[in-house]
């Protein structure tokens, strides 16, 4: 899918806002990628996922992993599509885990997916999971990356939309220093990482 019709997908379902945001990990935006606006029409969904499958079919991907809550939905529809086993860390605490029975056994091939990297906090907290479970990484694939590949989580890094998207710490957002309201649209909204 090119960025041009990723673009139009993001727009005509209303997931490209624009604004003053606190994204995930804490920094100031004024775009922001909702993409559960986009992943809550199925054939967007199964395109999105699909050249994400796609990438990583043939790399003997044996269980997808995601950060909650964004990425959930993500993984589970790329791990259906590569038919292989789907689960999900998430906070307690604060701490990213592994809960809820799941588990990653020692050497298996572990591909992790987000919907939306942007300094990639949450998937380098799954990472550091895989490694000490002593399972492999396969690689990380993610919908949308806001670093335009400045951001490198994994030798194989995927992402169906790549694109610089400014983005400032509290401190230096000139929207703050505007006085425009901010929203938090994002799982962590009110959270630095």
């Amino acid at each position: 899918m090119s960025t041009p019709a990723m673009l139009d997908v993001f727009k005509t379902t209303g997931a490209l806002l624009e604004g003053h945001f606190r994204l995930t990990s804490g920094r100031h935006s004024n775009t922001y990628f909702q993409c559960a606006k986009v992943l809550q029409y199925p054939e967007h969904l199964t395109a999105v996922c699909s050249e994400i499958a796609r990438h990583f079919a043939g790399k003997n991907v044996e269980t997808v992993i995601s950060p909650a809550i964004g990425g959930i939905v993500v993984g589970t529809e790329v791990g259906r599509q590569l038919g292989v086993k789907t689960i999900f860390a998430e906070r307690k605490d604060g701490v990213m885990t592994i809960r809820r029975g799941f588990s990653l056994e020692p050497d298996e091939r572990v591909l992790v997916i987000e919907d939306v990297i942007t300094t990639g906090g949450s998937v380098a907290e799954v990472i550091e999971l895989i490694k000490h479970s002593g399972a492999s990484l396969v690689g990380v694939g993610s919908v949308v990356d806001r670093s335009n590949g400045r951001v490198r989580l994994a030798d194989d890094h995927f992402s169906v939309l790549s694109m610089e998207v400014i983005n400032y710490t509290p401190e230096e957002c000139p929207l703050c220093k505007d006085g425009v309201t901010i929203d938090a649209p994002g799982s962590r909204a009110n959270k630095q990482s």
